[in-house]
């Protein structure tokens, strides 16, 4: 018998957004051509260059946000491919930041648009892709992207690739409707849970009620201050995804005030370090 996977550390290119700088925009509305644009400055490491950087601090998990990816040709995803797999990185996501498969006019012109994202994720050997669920609430959302992302399954699995959502956007902002489009879709889409895309004061209640489908969990902490983490909140959210039996990757979020993202996911890594073994 197996033993049962324990949590890992991870983070996401998000947490890194001002390190790297600059983004590459890319949407269904408006396809990206190219170019470079300083949207967090001029950064100070490529994307190339972040593997070996979290495998020194001794994070060897990954999710990269689509933006971040400045070229789709062969060579350079075989590129950054072969410098993940130098630093020994895991690409557990590419996180398709964009698309509202939901839209009564162009949800399917955005399919498209995330169908190729799944073929970028499928040549970087990425395990998963999280998709999101839908941006436009109407009273029949829910059907339209559970049949969206039936649309998209074959395509994912031609690169053995699981895809997931996140409770995310309009469509997913609270526990009910997650676990109306989780069940529907009878296993095939799996969950990022994201610690602070809910808040209020039944934000504890609702992420216990989606717990149980978490396979990735976007660990976000919030900051007073540089130093200063809400360990309090991003304690309560911990304990409610041992308590589940979460045992997929946590993936550091940092977007606190301070420039130094490193620093950042230090801090966070301390505080999530408890939770990454067995109960």
């Amino acid at each position: 018998m197996s033993a049962t996977p324990l949590p890992r550390l991870s983070t996401s290119t998000w947490s890194l957004h001002r390190t790297i700088g600059i983004t590459y925009p890319d949407s269904p509305a408006q396809r990206g051509n190219g170019k470079a644009v300083t949207t967090y400055g001029s950064g100070s490491l490529t994307l190339l260059e972040i593997p070996s950087h979290l495998a020194s601090m001794g994070i060897h998990t990954l999710e990269i946000c689509h933006f971040h990816l400045p070229a789709h040709d062969s060579d350079y995803l075989e590129d950054l491919r072969s410098a993940l797999e130098a630093a020994g990185v895991e690409l557990f996501s590419l996180l398709i930041d964009d698309g509202d498969q939901t839209h009564p006019e162009n949800g399917a012109r955005d399919l498209a648009w995330i169908g190729e994202w799944i073929d970028v994720a499928g040549k970087l050997g990425a395990k998963r892709v999280r998709v999101i669920a839908g941006k436009t609430v109407t009273p029949d959302a829910l059907e339209r992207s559970s049949a969206g992302f039936k649309t998209l399954l074959p395509r994912a699995k031609a690169h053995n690739i699981r895809v997931m959502t996140e409770n995310w956007h309009g469509l997913l902002d609270n526990p009910d409707s997650v676990n109306t489009l989780l069940t529907s879709l009878d296993g095939e889409v799996g969950l990022c849970v994201d610690f602070g895309n809910w808040s209020g004061a039944t934000k504890y209640d609702d992420l216990q009620a989606i717990m149980h489908f978490g396979e990735s969990c976007h660990a976000k902490c919030s900051f007073s201050a540089p130093q200063s983490p809400n360990t309090d909140d991003y304690e309560k959210c911990l304990t409610i995804s041992r308590e589940a039996g979460f045992s997929g990757p946590y993936t550091l979020i940092y977007d606190g005030p301070s420039d130094d993202e490193w620093r950042g996911l230090t801090v966070e890594s301390q505080i999530v370090a408890p939770y990454l073994a067995a109960n």
